[in-house]
């Protein structure tokens, strides 16, 4: 079997985190390529490297002295290397890096913390270091040339029986440094893991996987040992965040699992992430995620249904004010709208004013401060009765519902309540589906 090991920035924010890594990849034989993040905190009140760097080119950009700054970033690495008894020349490096801070684009300023990371990593594992920038190629337009990384991923694993990469960086055709958005580290591990064909992708972090509920909300939520790629979208793009959500999409094509685990419990289960499995969640359910800060706006305009284009022409207003589109419920001859509230701030009222002007609904009326709760699971649709599990259980909790949308694949179904209630939704749905089966 062969393993792919991304390992985040908490995994390597120190000397002793540094010790966790090497046990776990002493611990398996499979464990053969390794990709890390830049340094993260340490403690509660620490910075990330990244950060660091960004803050450092800002001083760059603005022509102020960051020798400051620059000594934070020297110190967090010296302190790395000497506590591990490395022999890495790293100082000399970093100062010549300093030195050229004023020739370098951002993306390579940035990027820094990974390499230097994955220098260290690679002595301390005894294993050879390969620059991402060799190797993880970019278009022009920023998208992957998967043909040009192959290529030279499958190269470099024919030279080398293993390996340390950094994450979060590649280079373009021009051999330019080009970065992915900020947690691309994923991204990368996941890149090599479809390219070399590996057969599972570990993701090495701080939490032992996702939980059915944010455990802030629900207390001592049951974790969620298998999930689909579909359930976890679903839930991510309503706030359940361990993995970056690009990172699903160069491995779920070959159907490569994704196994979240932690690295300060590595004896712990974690969560496995895969499309084509038989193993699903043994309730009804697989998660619940949620979020607060949404609005509705409510149109209706009698026989809009014989009035071709009418909720085009109200989202094409929309589209001219860059607002984004959460959910649309809809009758005969009225819809809501719902969007976040920060997506419009102070274009509301003159918004809403060339929707009358323009289109002239017979009423218009808006409702702030919802909150979007997500029910999701693969087995909902095969178990009758879950729609109204869910509904009776808010009535009788007295939880007023102000829009119900399901997805047409049905595997989430999306209430919205207010704010007041957010909590009390999210225990209510876990209480229903969760506690009380395991009551049975």
């Amino acid at each position: 079997m062969l393993k792919i090991t991304k390992f985040g920035g908490s995994s390597v924010a120190d000397a002793r985190q540094f010790s966790k890594v090497k046990s776990i990849i002493e611990a398996d034989p499979d464990r053969k390529y390794v990709v890390v993040s830049a340094p993260g905190r340490r403690f509660h009140s620490d910075s990330k490297l990244t950060d660091l760097l960004y803050l450092l080119d800002a001083h760059r950009q603005y022509h102020v002295d960051a020798s400051n700054v620059f000594a934070m970033i020297k110190e967090r690495f010296l302190e790395i290397k000497t506590e591990l008894d490395l022999k890495q020349p790293i100082e000399k490096e970093l100062d010549l890096f300093y030195t050229n801070l004023n020739t370098m684009t951002q993306a390579e300023i940035v990027s820094r913390g990974e390499y230097f990371c994955a220098k260290l990593m690679a002595e301390y594992l005894g294993f050879p270091f390969v620059d991402a920038k060799d190797v993880i190629r970019f278009r022009l337009d920023k998208t992957i040339d998967w043909e040009a990384t192959k290529s030279k991923l499958i190269a470099k694993t024919a030279q080398h029986s293993n390996f340390v990469m950094p994450g979060f960086y590649g280079a373009t055709s021009h051999d330019q440094v080009q970065v992915f958005s900020r947690g691309g580290g994923d991204i990368s591990g996941a890149i090599l893991a479809r390219c070399i064909e590996a057969d599972v992708y570990e993701n090495w972090t701080d939490v032992s996987g996702f939980l059915m509920a944010d455990p802030t909300v629900v207390k001592n939520p049951e974790p969620i040992t298998h999930i689909s790629y579909s359930e976890l979208r679903e839930l991510s793009y309503m706030g359940a965040s361990v993995l970056h959500e690009e990172a699903i999409f160069p491995v779920k094509e070959k159907n490569i699992p994704i196994h979240i685990l932690n690295t300060n419990r590595p004896q712990d289960a974690g969560t496995i992430i895969q499309e084509r499995t038989a193993k699903t969640s043994p309730y009804a359910i697989t998660g619940i995620a949620g979020k607060a800060g949404f609005m509705s706006i409510y149109i209706y305009k009698k026989h809009m249904s014989n009035e071709v284009g009418y909720m085009r022409k109200v989202l094409s207003i929309l589209e001219d004010y860059n607002v984004s589109i959460e959910h649309i419920p809809s009758g005969i001859d009225s819809f809501t709208i719902v969007i976040q509230e920060k997506d419009i701030e102070d274009r509301l009222y003159e918004m809403l004013a060339r929707i009358k002007k323009e289109l002239r609904p017979d009423e218009i009326r808006t409702q702030n401060k919802i909150a979007l709760i997500s029910t999701v699971g693969k087995n909902m649709s095969s178990r009758p009765g879950v729609s109204g599990r869910l509904f009776g259980a808010l009535g009788m909790n007295n939880i007023n519902i102000v829009m119900i949308a399901q997805g047409s694949d049905e595997i989430n179904i999306t209430v919205g309540v207010n704010e007041n209630d957010f909590k009390k939704t999210v225990r209510v749905i876990y209480d229903t589906f969760v506690t009380e089966e395991e009551k049975r």
